[in-house]
Order: C-alpha cells, then sequence, then structure tokens
C-alpha cells in the first residue's frame, strides 16, 4: 500500500466514524495516555475537522511534527481506531465474539492452563453450531486437537472420538460451502461482466459450467450456508438465462431461509439484505406489483431495524438497493413524472456514500435513471445520464454499454437531431455487433430507425405499426427476452402508434394488471 493511498484509506475511516464511535475512541486511548497516545489525539482531531484531506495543512497544524513522524502517527493511529473498533463492536458481532473466544482460549493454551483453554473452547464450538459457523468450528477442533495431541488431558476415549467425528463433518460441510459460494460467485462475476446470455451459444455455455461446478446430492443438503449459497447459484444461473420465473423461485427461498432462522438475520445481514434485493427484482421482471409492494415495505420496514443500522455498509446497501427498487417501481407503473422527484435525493446519498459504491452500481443507476427520463420525454437529460455510462472505459457490462447506446441513439431520435441520426446509428450498429449483441429485436430497430429517415410524418404511422407488428410477436422468445428487460421498446412503439404519450401507455398495462389481479 503506499503512502498516499494509505493517507485516504486513514482518512476516509475517521470520516466513516459515529459520534458513538469518536467517543469510544478517545476513551480507549485515554486509558493507556501516553505521549504517542496524546499526539494521535491531536491528529484525530485534526482529520476529524477536515473536509478534504490536506497534508500541508495538517502538518502545521500539529508543528513540530517531521514528515516522517506524521507517517508514523498516521500507522498507530489507523491501528489504534481499528482496535477501539473492533472492541466497541464486539457485543453484536458473532464473528468479532467468535475470534475473540479463540484468542482467548489460545492465551490459556500458551500460558500452560489447558483445562481453562478446552472451557473456552466448549464456549466458542457451542456459539459456533448455533450460528453454522463452520470455518471458526473448524479452528476451534484443530485447537482442541492439537492440544490432546501434544498433551496428556486426561480426556475419555469418547471425547476424542468425537472430536475426530465433529472434525470430518465440518470438512463436509466446509467443502460444500466453498464449492456452492464458488459457484456462486463466478456466475455473479459472469453476469457483472456480460449481462444477460446473448444467444444459445451463451446459453450453452453457462448450462455446461453450472452442470460441472453444481456438487452432486445438492437435494439431501440442509445447512443454512450449504442452502444459501445453493440458492444463489440457482438465482445467478436463472437471471442470466432469464428464466425469471425460476430466478423468482430461488431468490424466495432465499429470503425463506432467513424466516426460519431469524436469528441469522442478525448474523448473515448483508446476504439477507441482498436476498431482499434478488427477490424485488426478480418481482419486477415478472410485472408481479402486489408483490413487489408487499416485498418493498417489508425491505422499508427492515431499513429501521437494528441489524440494519449497526453498520455502514449495511446502511449503504440498503439505501442504493430500495433507491434502485423505488426506480423500477415508477419504471413499471407508467409514474415517471413521479419517479423525476426522487433522482435528487438518491444522486444525494450516492454522493454522500461515494467512497464506499461500486462503479457497477454507479453505472446502473446512471442507466435506469436516463430511462426515467426517456419515458418521461425529458430527452436532453436522458442523454446527460448516458453518457456517464458510454464515457466509463472500465470492463463493466457490456450489455449496459450496448444498450446505453441504443437509448442515446433513441433519445437524438426523438428530439429530431437528423444530421447525426445516420453517423450515429453506424457507430451504434458497429458497437453493438463488435460486443456479439445484436438480436432481432435490435436488428429491427436499426431497420425502422434507417427506414423511418427517409419518410414523411403521414408515411410514418404505418411504418411504426408494421414496426411494433414485427417486435410483439417476439416477445415470448427468451433469447429477445433481453432487449424488452433494458428498453420497453414496446411502450414506446404503442406510444407512437396510438398517439398517446408513453406513460399512458405503461400505467394503463399496470392498471390492467391489477384489475386482473383483483377479478381474478
Amino acid at each position: 500500500m503506499t503512502a498516499n493511498r494509505f493517507t485516504d484509506a486513514l482518512f476516509q475511516l475517521v470520516k466513516s466514524l459515529e459520534k458513538s464511535e469518536k467517543r469510544h475512541f478517545k476513551l480507549y486511548i485515554k486509558r493507556s495516555s501516553s505521549n504517542e497516545n496524546l499526539k494521535i489525539i491531536q491528529l484525530f482531531d485534526a482529520l476529524d475537522k477536515m473536509d478534504e484531506y490536506d497534508e500541508k495543512i495538517l502538518m502545521r497544524r500539529l508543528k513540530p511534527v517531521t514528515k516522517p513522524q506524521l507517517a508514523n502517527l498516521k500507522a498507530h493511529l489507523y491501528k489504534q481506531l481499528l482496535a477501539s473498533l473492533r472492541l466497541l463492536k464486539t457485543s453484536v458481532n458473532i464473528d468479532l465474539q467468535l475470534s475473540e473466544l479463540l484468542d482467548y482460549a489460545r492465551v490459556l493454551y500458551y500460558r500452560g492452563l489447558k483445562l481453562q483453554s478446552f472451557k473456552m473452547l466448549e464456549r466458542a464450538k457451542d456459539l459456533a453450531k448455533a450460528n453454522h459457523k463452520y470455518n471458526f468450528l473448524a479452528q476451534v477442533i484443530s485447537l482442541e486437537k492439537k492440544i490432546e495431541t501434544l498433551h496428556i488431558t486426561r480426556s475419555s476415549l469418547e471425547k476424542t472420538e468425537q472430536i475426530a467425528r465433529e472434525a470430518t463433518d465440518i470438512s463436509t460441510h466446509i467443502e460444500n460451502v466453498v464449492k456452492l459460494s464458488n459457484l456462486a460467485l463466478l456466475l455473479y462475476r459472469w453476469y457483472v461482466q456480460n449481462g444477460h446470455a446473448r444467444n444459445k451459444e451463451d446459453e450453452k455455455g453457462v448450462r455446461a459450467f453450472f452442470k460441472n461446478m453444481l456438487p452432486p446430492n445438492t437435494e439431501t443438503i440442509t445447512d443454512f450456508y450449504e442452502r444459501l449459497y445453493l440458492y444463489q447459484s440457482f438465482c445467478w444461473y436463472a437471471f442470466i438465462r432469464q428464466d425469471f420465473l425460476m430466478y423468482y423461485r430461488y431468490s424466495k427461498r432465499w429470503i425463506d431461509l432467513f424466516s426460519e432462522e431469524p436469528a441469522m438475520v442478525s448474523v448473515e445481514t448483508g446476504h439477507y439484505i441482498k436476498g431482499l434485493h434478488t427477490l424485488l427484482n426478480a418481482l419486477f421482471n415478472l410485472r408481479s406489483y402486489e408483490r413487489f409492494q408487499l416485498v418493498l415495505k417489508k425491505f422499508e420496514k427492515f431499513a429501521s431495524t437494528q441489524a440494519a443500522l449497526t453498520y455502514d455498509n449495511f446502511r449503504i446497501h440498503t439505501f442504493i438497493y430500495i433507491s434502485a427498487a423505488k426506480l423500477n417501481w415508477h419504471l413499471m407503473t407508467g409514474t415517471f413524472a413521479a419517479g423525476v422527484t426522487i433522482i435528487p435525493g438518491i444522486e444525494k446519498g450516492l454522493e454522500q456514500y461515494a467512497t464506499y459504491v461500486d462503479l457497477h452500481r454507479i453505472l446502473v443507476f446512471n442507466y435506469k435513471i436516463a430511462q426515467l427520463y426517456f419515458s418521461n420525454g425529458d430527452y436532453a437529460a436522458c442523454i446527460d445520464y448516458l453518457h456517464r455510462v458510454i464515457n466509463e472505459h472500465g470492463n463493466l457490462r457490456s450489455d449496459l454499454q450496448c444498450y446505453a447506446r441504443l437509448l442515446h441513439l433513441m433519445a437524438h431520435y426523438e428530439l429530431g437531431n437528423d444530421e447525426i441520426i445516420e453517423p450515429l446509428t453506424k457507430s451504434v450498429y458497429r458497437f453493438m455487433a463488435k460486443m456479439k449483441n445484436l438480436s432481432v429485436v435490435e436488428e429491427e430497430i436499426f431497420k425502422f430507425i434507417r427506414t423511418s429517415l427517409k419518410l414523411s410524418p403521414k408515411q410514418l404511422k404505418p411504418e411504426f405499426e408494421n414496426f411494433l407488428y414485427k417486435i410483439k410477436h417476439l416477445e415470448g422468445n427468451r433469447f429477445e427476452l433481453r432487449a424488452f428487460s433494458y428498453l420497453d421498446i414496446i411502450s414506446w412503439v404503442e406510444s407512437k402508434v396510438y398517439q398517446k404519450p408513453m406513460h399512458d401507455i405503461v400505467h394503463k398495462k399496470y392498471l390492467n394488471a391489477k384489475s386482473r389481479v383483483y377479478t381474478g
């Protein structure tokens, strides 16, 4: 880690602290009031008062500290801050509690107090079993075996046999968790890089990969973590293949797993939050309006609980996923004008959490906001947000890059920028072809745009009707769902054919779906 990166990391850590955490840190440091500790309090206060990191200002405030001394103070402050936070959060974090018990057991063992060490390990073992923490359990049993092997502890034969059996069982659990978590991780990576399967070749590759990586006899799995990663793997497998019904079923099983064991919500809060997001995403793709609202309300209620508020990470992801769900709600119900009003609040939150939000998430937000502006008829604002996606040169979401360019072309088409439409059409077509992202729907969009440039307004309506007929027939094709997921192209064309604003078209679909639910 370079000096600058470390400086940034220290400043970010200080600025992330809440009032209670700052107060605890100062009390923690003042317990041992050495001269060096008093200096790091001065450094801490100086950093806390800064809005942006500036080392020159910091040096002036800490005179006569030299640059080498400052580097040492920073390293010491960083270490002490982490120690203080660890102490403060141990009581509410199972992983930290287990680490503490294991550390105590090691300390007692190295002091020769083997029986006391065993008692501490038994406490750790009970806590690990209750919370399905098999990785920690493996460490506990490893220390038990070490003590039994190296020393005469007077343990019964039954006790040593039990330790051996537990070690074998745990290794099986851990092996399954490793395989299933690897599968979930690699499928997620595939999606982040490529998006949905583009064609039969993509699907064949993903199907073969999934089949080869999936452990045998998964139907016999009963452990919480094994089931969690199994459901996540099926979720990503279904989502990539755009099998949204399977995606919904496994995202629901993911959340049902926490309903079966409510205590695990506070143990694996991050997985619970991600599960709620995944379930909402599945319901959005299925246009299951009523269930979407119920899950969103459940998510918003959870956001105010202690489990969601304990750590910054959980607060940030809860904000991100609930914000994304609200954008999706407005997109699928046609309430575009109302959706536009929530954008400033979302952007303020994203700016506040800028250090912690990954680029992939920012790209998705920019694209969703651009969609909302396009659907609401504000094509200039749509183009501004699409530029944020198009100008990002990272190796993420080639699908999003393609559809951002296509939506950008459509926005210019709506603005009547005829002088750039033809070269822009060629450019976008070449880009999508290069990315192997051209399906029948996209080909039809390009054909329509090229043809429509030569037509008079009077001739345009029949062309729109013909275009609508062609793409409506593709709705049942799973490999064409990709285009419909990223662009509500059918509602856009319908708005032209029926000469109604796009929000009327989409909102009517929502109302019709609601009436079918109530009468069905």
